[in-house]
C-alpha cells in the first residue's frame, strides 16, 4: 500500500479498505467492492470537471475501486472518458493497480456502418480509441454493451477474445443480453480460453427480469454481475414523492429513461409505501433500493450515480444494513404486486 504521498494534488484516504465490503466476481480472482461508481451521467462536456475530480476522489476515498464507463457516455460521446482519462492523469495514476476501470462498445458511436453493433472491427476500433480518450494502456474489463442480432455471436466473442490476448484488457464482459445468449457467450469464451467474468444488467424493485432465468444462468456458470439503475433513474428516491420536481430527470423533455408519463399515481403510491417500510428499517429509500439489489445472491454488485460527492456517501451508507428480514421481503413483495 502506498504510505507516501505520491501526488501533490491528490492523496487517496489511508484507511480507504476498512469499511468497504468486497465480494469475488463469480469462480474468478477479482474481488470487486459491493458498490461501484458509474460515470454514465454528470462527467460530461457540460459538467464540473471539478465536481467530477470529487466525485472519483469521494468513491476511492470509500473504497470503491471500480470506475465504469463507456464509449458513448458523455455528452457529447466519450466526453466521460476524456474527463476519466484527465481526472486520472491528474490524481489517480500512483493508483492504477488499486482500481478496476471499465469500459464499454456496443452502441452507436460514430457515423457510418462500423460505427456500432458487434462487428470485430467496431469492438477494436472503438476499444483503441477509449484506450486513447482515457490514457490507460489496459481495461481491467471490456464488455459488448449490448446484443447484436445482425453479427454472429461467434464473432462478437471472437472480438473480446482477441482484445484480451492482444492486452487492450484483462478480462472481459457483456452487458443487456438475455438468459439464451449468455449461455451461449459463457461457452463460446469457454472454448476460445477467455472466461466471461461479469455481466451487466439493469435491476431495481421495479424490473426484475434478471430473475427470471438470467440470475441462475450466472450462478450455475460462475459469472459475476454488476446491476445498474439501482434507484431506476432516481425514482426509488424520496425525489418523487411530492410530485415532479422542476429541476429532476423526469422533468426533462428530452429524457427517455424515465419521463412524467411514467410518474402514474399507482406508481407513486408504491414508491411511498417502499419509502415508509425504508424508514421502519432506518434508511432512506435509496439506501434500502441499493441495499435489496444486493440481496440478491447472484449480484456481486451494485453500481452506482451520483452527481455530487454527498450521493456517493449516501450510498455507501446503505452498506451498514444489508440484511433484509423474510417479512421485509414479503412486504417488498405485496406492495409491488398492488
Amino acid at each position: 500500500m502506498i504510505t507516501h504521498e505520491p501526488n501533490a494534488h491528490y492523496m487517496a484516504n489511508p484507511n480507504r479498505y476498512k469499511n468497504m465490503a468486497y465480494e469475488r466476481c463469480g469462480r474468478s480472482g477479482i474481488l470487486l467492492p459491493k458498490l461501484s461508481l458509474g460515470l454514465w451521467q454528470n462527467f460530461g462536456e457540460n459538467d464540473s470537471r471539478v465536481n467530477a475530480a470529487n466525485m472519483l476522489h469521494t468513491a476511492f476515498d470509500s473504497g470503491i475501486t471500480h470506475f465504469d464507463l463507456a464509449n458513448n457516455y458523455g455528452p457529447n460521446y466519450g466526453a466521460a472518458e476524456s474527463t476519466f482519462g484527465s481526472i486520472f492523469k491528474h490524481d489517480l495514476t500512483p493508483y492504477r493497480d488499486e482500481l478496476i476501470i471499465s469500459s464499454k462498445a456496443g452502441y452507436d458511436m460514430w457515423p457510418g456502418p462500423y460505427g456500432m453493433g458487434g462487428s470485430r472491427k467496431y469492438l477494436v476500433s472503438s476499444c483503441d480509441q477509449s484506450l486513447k480518450r482515457t490514457g490507460l494502456d489496459y481495461f481491467d474489463i471490456f464488455y459488448h454493451h449490448c446484443m447484436d442480432a445482425d453479427t454472429p455471436l461467434e464473432e462478437t466473442m471472437q472480438a473480446l477474445d482477441y482484445i484480451v490476448r492482444s492486452g487492450r484488457a484483462l478480462y472481459v464482459g457483456i452487458s443487456n443480453y438475455q438468459p439464451q445468449q449468455t449461455q451461449q457467450a459463457i461457452k463460446i469464451l469457454q472454448d476460445l480460453g477467455t472466461p466471461l467474468l461479469i455481466h451487466q444488467p439493469r435491476y431495481n424493485l421495479f424490473d426484475r427480469w434478471i430473475e427470471n432465468g438470467l440470475t441462475e444462468v450466472l450462478k450455475t456458470e460462475g459469472v459475476g454481475s454488476i446491476v445498474f439503475s439501482p434507484l431506476a433513474q432516481g425514482l426509488l428516491t424520496s425525489k418523487y414523492l411530492n410530485g415532479i420536481p422542476k429541476d429532476s430527470r423526469a422533468a426533462q423533455e428530452h429524457q427517455i429513461y424515465l419521463a412524467e408519463k411514467d410518474l402514474t399515481s399507482a406508481k407513486i403510491s408504491k414508491v411511498k409505501a417502499l419509502n415508509e417500510l425504508a424508514q421502519q428499517r432506518g434508511q432512506s429509500l435509496a439506501q434500502m433500493a441499493i441495499a435489496w439489489t444486493l440481496n440478491n445472491e447472484a449480484v456481486t454488485t451494485c453500481l452506482i450515480g451520483a452527481s455530487r460527492p454527498a450521493q456517493i456517501l449516501d450510498s455507501v451508507n446503505a452498506l451498514n444494513k444489508l440484511d433484509f428480514s423474510q417479512q421485509e421481503l414479503t412486504a417488498i413483495n405485496n406492495i409491488l404486486k398492488e
